[in-house]
């Protein structure tokens, strides 16, 4: 006999499952909502380059000029000669979230670059901290050395550590800058005499060193260690190069920028002010360039990047290595003319027509 059930009570029933998959439901949404939430707050391994801060080099930054010179006649500067930075988000240890590397796609002047491109699992995030500073450091060294050779003045030469490795043998006994003056008794005259004095010796050799620091003269002692990227080889973790100076002081006041990107401005700059004549004419240049002592400008990193930060700080006129003409194409804003140069000296006579008003060299048009 079929029993049934009270009148009401079927839809009570009825009622009562709906409303239990109803919760289930919503919690499933809910959670689901949770895990992207979660997911989109998650890191990604990807390095985000944007445009960075740009300072102008005949200028002040913090109340000090960028450019200090002393111990010798200059002149006055107007305008901006801005070099150009390229921010990094993400670093060596992540933070960049899927919803900032998602935003960057909508800005033509953001990029998205794996992050082993930048900082490659064997190498520490101090590692490449130490190698941008000491391409800093040579920036503005070469820099000095392309001005004074574009003046047709002296300069100076001396090996120098342009850079020391976090914990590495020669970490709190070196500091940046020391002029190498002997290495074993024996005079160095060239980096290479350095190099090869370290590497012809076996691991754990003990060298003693007469370096040069702040006009004072003193003796160190150094044991080499198993170099990290290269077994059984030896080595102190110090970079060694020429450090190049004029018979008058020039220091550089920037901090917490490096890169070699630095150098065309940086020379720039130099020339600007110990010449009468008005570089900028007033008016504001921004630019990128790493530069050789010889006075040549080289590739870098980031021009997109550079040219958005130029634009949006106010320049006109921006100059930059030929090389990154294809690179540069449909990225140059509005009301920002860009010329390509290949050194030092056609820059300044790029500069030099521009101020006059007359027609700089252009990229060549895309076939």
């Amino acid at each position: 006999m079929k029993e049934s059930l009270p009148i009401g009570k079927e839809s009570v029933v009825s009622r009562e499952k709906w409303g239990s998959r109803t919760i289930t439901l919503l919690v499933s949404v809910a959670v689901t909502l949770s895990i992207l939430g979660i997911a989109f707050l998650l890191p990604v391994p990807f390095i985000k380059l944007a445009p960075g801060p740009t300072f102008n080099v005949i200028g002040e930054v913090d109340g000090s000029p960028v450019i200090q010179i002393s111990g010798t006649e200059t002149f006055p500067t107007s305008g901006d000669l801005d070099m150009t930075t390229v921010r990094e988000s993400g670093g060596p240890r992540g933070g960049l979230t899927f919803v900032d590397a998602v935003g960057s796609w909508f800005d033509a002047s953001d990029a998205l670059v794996p992050r082993e491109l930048v900082y490659p699992d064997d190498v520490s995030g101090e590692d490449v901290k130490a190698r941008n500073a000491a391409l800093f450091s040579t920036s503005e060294s070469n820099s000095v050395a392309a001005a004074l050779n574009y003046l047709d003045l002296p300069v100076q030469t001396r090996v120098v550590a342009t850079a020391v490795i976090v914990g590495a043998p020669a970490d709190e006994v070196f500091l940046p800058r020391d002029e190498i003056l002997s290495i074993d008794a024996v005079e160095v005259a060239s980096p290479s005499d350095v190099v090869e004095a370290v590497q012809g010796s076996r691991v754990g050799t003990e060298f003693t060193i007469e370096i040069r620091r702040m006009s004072e003269d003193k003796t160190v002692t150094v044991v080499s260690g198993e170099n990290p990227d290269a077994p059984d080889k030896p080595y102190l973790g110090i970079s060694v190069g020429k450090l190049y100076s004029a018979e008058f002081d020039i220091n550089f006041t920037l901090s917490d920028v490096g890169g070699p990107s630095a150098g065309l401005m940086f020379a720039t700059g130099i020339v600007d002010k110990l010449t009468p004549a008005d570089l900028t004419g007033g008016g504001h240049v921004a630019g990128t360039g790493t530069i050789t002592p010889e006075g040549e400008v080289g590739p870098i990193g980031g021009i997109r990047q550079k040219l958005g930060g130029a634009s949006s700080a106010g320049a006109k006129l921006f100059l930059m290595p030929e090389q990154h003409c294809a690179e540069a194409q449909g990225h140059i804003p509005d009301g920002l003319t860009v010329t390509p140069v290949t050194s030092l000296a056609d820059a300044l006579k790029e500069l030099g027509h521009w101020v006059a008003g007359i027609a700089v060299t252009s990229c060549p048009a895309t076939p």
